[in-house]
């Protein structure tokens, strides 16, 4: 088997990539996506002209290409072109899709109970795995990374090592969480990853974990359409209905702008249930500007 010969136009682009500390994963989807283009053009994709970058934006619409995969490719292009090829005006000929955002799904606090009560076995590791998801708001594949040494129970906090965007944070660790985490602990003597997978080398897949998570939601019965990152919305969800400030919320989920944490806001129903509607305030004027008439 002979390998790929790397091209000095893809060398370039790596050594970009590399040199902006692009991860691995988002260099694989960069580099495949130019080679996409290159063969919808075929020919090299440096040579491109705006108005055959025109019709390969609108081969895409026309394929019914997801919004996220037409964007993807886009974010791509505007690298190659932008950094890789020195040419900044091509990207004045690239279109983003607006994607409909949808309101997140959220569980109760009794569903979320109910989920974690019927998570399959043997053993607590499923559990413990789940209930970091919502007890700390992670999402799958930092539960599936933590290690033993990242819980820290003398400061009551987790630490997340480089989440989505390659940064850092410290989540909240609560004490039942805690004392769960010591009961899978004591049962399994993990070492090393905290949730380990087979071989114990590695650690827990974020598709193991998933399967687990729809597994117990069918044995709690639950109807919504819900996923595993449906328990970090529900975290988020039910600490803004306790009244915890939005900007804290915001750290603990190690959100990047405000704005997306914001839109938990939307989900809230208790939040938006206890809120005195102006209009309650406009009732009692009018009530009053009656009594005055009437004297």
């Amino acid at each position: 088997m002979t390998e790929e010969r790397v091209s000095p136009l893809r060398q370039r682009m790596i050594e970009d990539m590399n040199i902006r500390g692009t991860g691995e994963k988002t260099q694989k989807a960069h580099i495949r996506n130019v080679k996409h283009f290159a063969a919808f053009l075929g020919r090299s994709p440096d040579t491109a002209t705006p108005e055959e970058l025109r019709s390969y934006q609108l081969k895409m619409t026309q394929d019914g290409v997801s919004v996220s995969t037409y964007n993807i490719r886009i974010i791509s292009l505007r690298f190659f072109f932008g950094v890789t090829c020195g040419r900044e005006e091509m990207k004045r000929f690239m279109q983003f899709h607006r994607k409909p955002r949808k309101l997140p799904i959220v569980l109760s606090v009794e569903e979320v109970a109910d989920v974690l009560a019927a998570v399959p076995g043997p053993g607590l590791k499923y559990r413990a795995a789940l209930g970091i998801s919502y007890g700390a708001g992670l999402r799958a594949c930092e539960v599936c990374h933590l290690k033993v040494t990242d819980i820290d129970s003398g400061r009551m906090l987790i630490h997340v090592d480089e989440g989505k965007g390659g940064r850092d944070r410290k989540a909240m660790l609560s004490p039942n969480l805690l004392a769960l985490l010591r009961e899978y602990w004591l049962e399994s003597r993990p070492e090393g990853w905290l949730f380990p997978g087979k071989p114990k080398i590695n650690p827990l897949s974020p598709r193991q974990l998933n399967r687990a998570f729809t597994s117990a939601k069918h044995m709690a019965g639950i109807k919504k359409a819900a996923t595993l990152h449906t328990l970090r919305h529900s975290f988020a969800t039910h600490l803004l209905e306790a009244n915890t400030d939005v900007r804290i919320i915001q750290v603990l989920l190690g959100h990047a702008k405000l704005t997306t944490t914001a839109r938990y806001t939307q989900v809230a129903t208790k939040t938006i249930q206890s809120t005195v509607s102006p209009y309650e305030q406009i009732k009692l004027l009018q009530d009053e500007t009656l009594r005055r008439g009437m004297q």
